[in-house]
């Protein structure tokens, strides 16, 4: 049987540091994206293939966002100085989370109406590591009609409601609430 574009995508992808993709092509985009922002739009996946897998389709509605990360120790020591805290360069490093998974939640935070639909690795070197977002609008007409995201449809803000913690902050809201309420009803059973 003969291989399709997508096997042999994967197959340069797999040993990507050790055949020309890397020497010819993604040393000199490392070089321009070492200059851009950390969280950047793209219009097209670097890699088709991984970003069909996650469910990319090019359509409206979906969109590719490469998310560049500081690499190495997470030993970092705390600088001496006065600063910020997230100036100090140890703000928002955890070992209990993967440098993947905080791609995501710097794409979804940069992007408040769009649901992360998945990552991938695209690229690293000494300093940095770069990963590609694809991010869904739920609300847009044309996610909306597509039966491939009817699961994501209604579900807004639920994955950004838990990670922000707005549980936990309704639940303390509500009890205040709750107790405000009790100590303004009783003086009025009291008279």
């Amino acid at each position: 049987m003969a291989k399709g574009l997508y096997h042999y995508l994967a197959e340069a992808w797999s040993s990507a540091k050790d055949n020309w993709i890397w020497d010819t092509v993604m040393k000199q985009r490392l070089i321009k994206w070492r200059r851009e922002p950390s969280i950047v739009r793209v219009e097209k996946p670097t890699r088709i293939n991984k970003a069909r897998q996650y469910g990319y389709k090019a359509k409206q509605g979906i969109i590719i966002v490469r998310v560049r990360l500081m690499r190495g120790p997470f030993n970092r020591r705390r600088p001496n100085s006065g600063r910020r805290p997230k100036r100090m360069g140890v703000y928002g490093i955890t070992t209990h989370k993967s440098l993947q998974l905080i791609a995501e939640e710097r794409a979804a935070r940069k992007y408040p109406n769009m649901e992360v639909l998945g990552s991938y690795w695209v690229s690293e070197d000494g300093t940095y590591v770069w990963y590609e977002v694809i991010l869904v609008d739920p609300s847009h007409p044309a996610i909306r009609n597509d039966p491939d995201f009817t699961w994501l449809v209604g579900k807004e803000d639920k994955e950004g409601r838990r990670r922000r913690r707005l549980r936990e902050r309704q639940k303390k809201l509500i009890e205040r609430l709750r107790k405000s309420v009790q100590q303004q009803s009783e003086p009025k059973t009291q008279q």
